[in-house]
């Protein structure tokens, strides 16, 4: 797949997960309960335990049916680490040119982290398939929406404290999708499985 074909099938439910777990078992369960619960997009932090052997694993057991990524990808050594183990998208909270440069090398897309205008820019320039708004609490819905009516061309995804309430919010401000951690995963399977659900309709409701 393209680049541009990966971005849209990873942002296509305007929310993905953020698994950053204690554990490689943990991550991994946590991983099942989302996918089987109908989620087509997550992403393994790598400050978890094992998490590029948790990626190989996800994308070897879902193949096309998910796209998995790899997240907290700060420098262009890890970035290549979780291409190599399988990841089909980078995501980072921080904005730093090899990874995008390294990402792009290998036609794998790259969601940097911006903060400022000024970041938004310097990203797009240096060719950033997306823009990860880290930590989105530090933000409110009126700053995505005052960005994109000056550069509507900018794909912002709030990322960092987002819960299930504000999440389409967030996509009604301009937000083309939203990240999501321990709002939507935390729980028993049947709890987050009813949130999930619940979650997908209210985005797909959302203009």
């Amino acid at each position: 797949m393209y680049r541009w074909e990966i971005t849209r099938a990873a942002l296509a439910q305007r929310v993905f997960a953020t698994i950053r777990s204690e554990s490689y078992d943990q991550a991994a369960a946590t991983a099942d309960t989302l996918l089987s619960a109908g989620l087509t997009t997550l992403e393994i932090s790598l400050t978890t335990p094992f998490a590029l052997e948790a990626v190989t694993t996800l994308v070897r057991e879902v193949g096309d049916d998910a796209v998995i990524g790899a997240g907290t990808v700060l420098d262009a050594v890890s970035a290549r680490m979780a291409i190599e183990a399988g990841a089909r998208f980078l995501l980072s909270p921080s904005l730093d040119e090899d990874v995008l440069r390294t990402g792009h090398r290998y036609g794998v897309p790259v969601f940097p982290g911006v903060a400022t205008p000024g970041e938004v820019v310097r990203a797009m320039e240096w060719g950033a398939d997306a823009l990860t708004l880290y930590p989105a609490t530090s933000f409110t819905t009126a700053w995505v929406t005052d960005v994109r009516a000056i550069m509507p061309q900018a794909a912002l995804l709030p990322c960092g404290g987002i819960t299930v309430a504000a999440a389409p919010d967030w996509v009604a401000a301009g937000a083309a999708a939203v990240g999501m951690g321990s709002a939507l995963t935390s729980g028993d399977r049947e709890t987050v499985t009813k949130r999930l659900t619940d979650l997908l309709e209210r985005l797909a409701d959302t203009a």
